[in-house]
């Protein structure tokens, strides 16, 4: 296969060169395009499968190619209990859990027999190539790759070598390097790489390309690709460095293996520092300006001959008597030593060994410049030590805050005996002369040592324990924000009921906003409960809920929330609002306001007052909550923990990873979603989104995933993309072809007449346009052909897609022939058999998040007050965090469950569970355990979750 290897090398840089034309209509040329998009993964040594391409296929065949990376779907009932749980595990050894499999079947990794291609092979196919009219610009035609003698491939676990070439060579390897730091197998690594090089999306990988990954999940997925941008980060900056020395000459080939051999940021900030630029220059570097260096050597390498009188120059500064020359060799020693690998791998490893401490003290502040409140927020960090290896991730971020306040002081604390243990080290074994050295030489080599030591080395280790802590903790801060993010987006819409928006507030009143159950606003309104005519206005409530028929109120939770619960609460309680039963439920409001004055908001609601919209904005958010709370910026969704104090680049791109997996896997119906529910679809932009608005406003709805590729800005590369989580609800794009077939009839004879004297005119959009019915499905269209076969095997027809028939046909074929040879028949894998068995028996309008937890409808209130150890509440998970998970349990202010009292016994069965973890929507049974009322601070124990 060398040949073919070859000829992949060079075919490589055609995949760029042929995203830049845009050919416009010819569905041939589009899928080669694809195919070439797709040819760098064929490194993997996985052999291409020849595909014919027939002009009008009414399913589209995708170049096998694609189906080489499989589509492979976990093992479970279904998608939905799969994605629920998407990683959320504990932070405890959670670099160990990334590879525990979730399908059983996953095995078809180790065995080598499994053809990795899911295509049938049959003779000796050969590519029909259309002649050369059909590409748009007069381009030559993508060079054809040969099909060799094992078209199937192997398993891609044999991956040609896990080499990976980067663009900036480093002395390590990246496939190994990353391996190490995720804990992830290299040969997945070395396909992660390749998928990302490519431009693959994390949710298009986790569920199409499950068998190139291993099984990993978006959380995973997420971690290896900010380890990789990590490693890139430090190896351009390392080339940088390197052109930058070269030009002051300052590159010596020691220097430059140093430099070629860090891994992370602090040890090339190491290497680097002594020649940064600026500053008077380090002591040692002053003391080799004088001259002194050959002196220091030669106490190292021949100190017989050396006689430091002879470098005292009286009229030299820093040479004028024997004590300053000694300090002088002493400082260049000390620099020698602390930029040896050898030594500071010593030490490194010595102080893994010992107990290392991080203390942190009340600072010895003026009072005057920090508040006493503050002071009192640290109470727990006054006198604080704790050994480094079992320091939690929030106490690191505590304990930073409170020194970026300057109201703790921190320091590592490493014990003397590593000092001295370091020390004789070096004199004795690392640093020993090669020669017998006089006492005075061997003080000053001593001193070098301690110095070495107490002025570089100690303060390095510092900075490196404290960085590691920080951002190990910022990655399990920003980790844990994107898991309750997922939760709380994943939350069960409640669909066909009208609801009642509430903005609860004191002076301006409560905002109200009906909204029928296909989010429509019916009626928007402003009571005053809480200004003496509470009364007067519960008519007018009476009235609107009974004119809508409307039952169920949405209460903000922010100003005012507690004495609007209690005013609906007590008129539900007499029975007011008969005959309607109404129940209440409190929702976050967070982000509201700012979504309300933001452009979607006045674009969406253009005639609305601001503090109106919020009442709006608080409904949906019950009725649909992905699609209203995409439209506020993540971070202001407010469930994480210091999420100012993390890095923003790294928690921005993580939630909007998250929000982009959530509605690629929830898939949104193209013909009714907003664009900026399109935005966030895997492969999809702002760009791309309006683009196919407009698209859908000019042409009309659109009838198959196929004409997703005439939109403007779509290449091939977006619509594999976007495609699998892009859905076509069948009904409605049959009654639009049932009426569009009539107007055909007609405009085709007048067009035939008009068309002669102009240029070949486009044909009629509809008139080849078919729906198709795994249009509605998860399955991507690079499958439809395997998904075509499965059916005709099992007898079924498309159109019955998710009707119980389906499922029984399914189940009756899978139970007799058994997964794996049915998928082998096929000559496909078990995961995109699963996959495709999925999308064809889930019902039809299935969503992922009906297994989630729906809002808490409640009918009566309790107060703070009311509280006493060992009531027993229900309430709903508010937000998670590593040190405890706080429940909102209907008294204004949510209860803390510490960790320690979550235990595996009280978490349901029922949830397949991958961690300890609850997340935010999730209901529990807690016991008061302690009310703390001057702190209003409530300590609950978990009962169970319901």
């Amino acid at each position: 296969s060398s040949e073919s290897e070859e000829e992949e090398e060079e075919w490589e840089p055609k995949s760029k060169i042929a995203k830049r034309p845009r050919l416009p209509k010819k569905n041939e040329a589009k899928t080669k395009k694809v195919a070439a998009s797709r040819s760098a993964v064929a490194r993997k040594k996985v052999k291409k499968v020849a595909v014919k391409e027939e002009m009008d296929v009414s399913l589209p065949i995708a170049p096998a190619e694609d189906n080489r990376m499989e589509l492979l779907k976990p093992k479970e009932e279904n998608v939905g209990t799969k994605l629920k749980t998407l990683n959320q595990k504990p932070e405890v050894p959670k670099k160990m859990q990334i590879n525990s499999f979730q399908g059983k079947n996953v095995n078809s990794l180790e065995n080598d027999e499994k053809p990795s291609t899911s295509f049938p092979i049959v003779g000796n196919q050969v590519k029909h190539d259309k002649p050369e009219e059909d590409f748009a610009s007069d381009e030559p035609p993508f060079k054809k790759i040969k099909s060799t003698t094992c078209p199937e491939g192997k398993p891609v676990k044999n991956l040609g070598g896990n080499k990976v070439k980067e663009e900036f060579e480093m002395n390590w390897d990246i496939v190994q390097a990353l391996s190490e730091i995720t804990n992830v197998e290299p040969w997945v690594c070395a396909n992660l790489i390749r998928l990302f090089r490519e431009e693959n999306t994390i949710p298009f990988i986790a569920r199409y390309r499950k068998e190139l990954i291993n099984n990993l999940e978006a959380d995973a997925l997420r971690e290896v690709q900010q380890a990789l941008e990590e490693l890139r980060t430090v190896a351009k900056k390392t080339h940088t460095m390197i052109q930058k020395l070269k030009k002051e000459g300052k590159l010596s080939g020691c220097l430059l293996t140093a430099l070629l051999n860090c891994r992370t940021l602090e040890e090339l900030d190491h290497v680097t520092a002594p020649y940064k630029t600026g500053s008077k220059g380090t002591k040692a570097q002053r003391a080799k300006q004088l001259g002194l260096e050959p002196a220091a050597l030669s106490l190292l390498q021949n100190p017989v001959e050396l006689n430091l009188f002879s470098y005292i120059r009286p009229t030299t500064k820093g040479l004028t008597t024997i004590k300053e020359v000694e300090a002088g060799v002493q400082h260049i020693l000390a620099d020698i030593f602390a930029k040896d690998k050898d030594t500071l791998d010593f030490i490194r490893k010595l102080c893994q060994q010992r107990y290392i401490c991080i203390q942190s003290t009340l600072a010895k502040v003026s009072s005057k410049s920090v508040n006493e409140k503050d002071i009192d927020k640290f109470q727990l960090y006054h006198e604080f030590s704790c050994n480094i290896k079992n320091i939690q991730h929030h106490q690191i971020l505590a304990i930073n805050r409170g020194e970026n306040l300057k109201i703790l002081t921190v320091k590592v604390n490493i014990p003397d005996g590593v000092k001295n243990e370091f020390c004789w080290w070096c004199v004795n074994e690392r640093w020993r002369p090669k020669q017998f050295l006089k006492p005075e030489l061997m003080r000053i080599l001593r001193n070098s040592v301690e110095d070495s030591y107490k002025r570089l080395i100690y303060p390095l280790l510092c900075r490196e324990f404290r960085s590691k802590l920080t951002s190990d903790a910022e990655k399990e801060s920003v980790m844990m924000f994107g898991r309750n993010l997922r939760q709380l987006l994943l939350t069960s819409p409640v669909r066909g009921r009208t609801l009642m928006g509430v903005d609860p507030g004191y002076r301006h009143g409560c905002k109200l906003a009906i909204i029928s159950p296909t989010s429509q606003i019916l009626h928007t309104d402003v009571v005053y409960l809480h200004s003496g005519q509470g009364f007067h206005e519960a008519e007018k409530i009476k009235r609107l809920l009974l004119q809508y028929s409307c039952s169920t109120v949405v209460i903000g939770n922010g100003t005012a929330c507690r004495e609007t619960e209690a005013y609906f609460a007590d008129l539900i309680m007499k029975k007011y609002f008969a005959p309607l039963d109404v129940v209440y439920c409190i929702v976050s409001e967070a982000g509201a306001s700012i979504y309300s004055v933001s452009p979607e908001a006045s674009k969406e609601m253009p005639d609305l007052d601001p503090n109106l919209r919020s009442a709006v904005s608080i409904a949906r958010r019950v009725q649909d909550p992905l699609a209203e709370l995409v439209k506020i910026e993540p971070k202001h969704i407010g469930v994480g923990m210091y999420q100012h104090d993390v890095s923003q680049t790294l928690l921005k791109a993580t939630l909007d990873s998250v929000v982009e997996e959530c509605v690629s896997f929830v898939g949104v119906d193209i013909n009714i979603c907003s664009e900026i529910l399109l935005r966030h679809i895997a492969g999809l932009n702002a760009n791309r989104a309006k683009n196919i608005i407009e698209w859908r406003e000019k042409n009309g709805p659109f009838i198959n995933r196929e004409q997703l590729k005439e939109v403007k800005g779509l290449g091939p590369k977006s619509f594999q993309q976007c495609a699998g989580f892009i859905r076509f609800n069948q009904e409605y794009i049959k009654t639009f072809c049932g009426n569009k077939k009539t107007e055909l009839g007609s405009h085709a004879l007048s067009s035939k007449a008009g068309a002669q004297g102009k240029k070949k005119s486009k044909p009629t959009l509809y008139a080849s346009q078919q729906p198709n019915p795994l249009d509605q499905t998860c399955i991507h269209p690079e499958s439809y052909n395997i998904a075509m076969r499965f059916l005709s095997f099992i007898g079924g027809n498309a159109n019955d897609i998710g009707k119980s028939d389906m499922q029984r046909k399914v189940n009756g074929v899978i139970q007799k022939e058994g997964l794996e040879a049915t998928a082998k028949r096929l000559n496909t894998t078990v995961h995109t058999l699963q996959l495709i068995i999925d999308g064809l028996t889930q019902p039809e309008g299935f969503d992922i998040r009906t297994d989630f937890d729906k809002p808490d409808f409640k009918r009566s209130i309790v107060c703070f007050e009311d509280l006493s150890v060992g009531t027993v509440l229900t309430g709903k998970v508010e937000n998670a965090t590593p040190f405890g998970v706080f429940v909102d349990i209907g008294v204004g202010k949510a209860g803390l469950i510490p960790v320690r009292n979550i235990t595996e016994a009280k978490l349901s069965k029922v949830k397949k569970r991958r961690s300890l973890g609850l997340g935010p929507g999730e209901r529990v049974e807690v016991k008061v355990l302690n009310v703390d009322i001057p702190r209003l601070r409530i300590t609950l124990d978990l009962i169970r979750v319901l």
